[in-house]
């Protein structure tokens, strides 16, 4: 059984870091696609990033692009989101998310697994 567990989240200034951390286990982690979504009060998910198997191939929406990176640790089961450069349209509950890879590469933001989330404020 899938499970995701994020952590990280806190309330930040504009302009501060944060990292978040999502803790994979009951699957083969370095078989699944995994991102980042996140989802503000009265506004719909947007994909943040996704990042391929390998972790070698990762793409960013266009608004995080320059300020956000995300990696992940196979051995260590484990999805990041380093944030920069925060900015108060970026408040948001973040979810880690996953998808087996059965053919092709990587990409888009169709996820069949979710974590609960971990929420990310930013104030100006």
């Amino acid at each position: 059984q899938v499970q995701l567990v994020e952590s990280g989240g806190g309330s930040v200034q504009a302009g501060g870091s944060l990292r978040l951390s999502c803790a994979a286990s009951g699957y083969s982690y370095s078989s699944y696609c995994m991102g980042w979504i996140r989802q503000a009060p009265g506004k719909e998910r947007e994909g943040v990033a996704g990042i391929s198997t390998t972790g070698r191939w990762t793409y960013y929406a266009d608004s995080v692009k320059g300020r956000f990176t995300i990696s992940r640790d196979n051995a260590k089961m484990t999805l990041y989101l380093q944030m920069n450069s925060l900015e108060p349209g970026d408040t948001a509950m973040y979810y880690c998310a996953a998808y087996r890879l059965e053919h092709g590469s990587c990409g888009g933001y169709e996820y069949n697994y979710w974590g609960q989330g971990t929420q990310v404020t930013v104030s100006s």
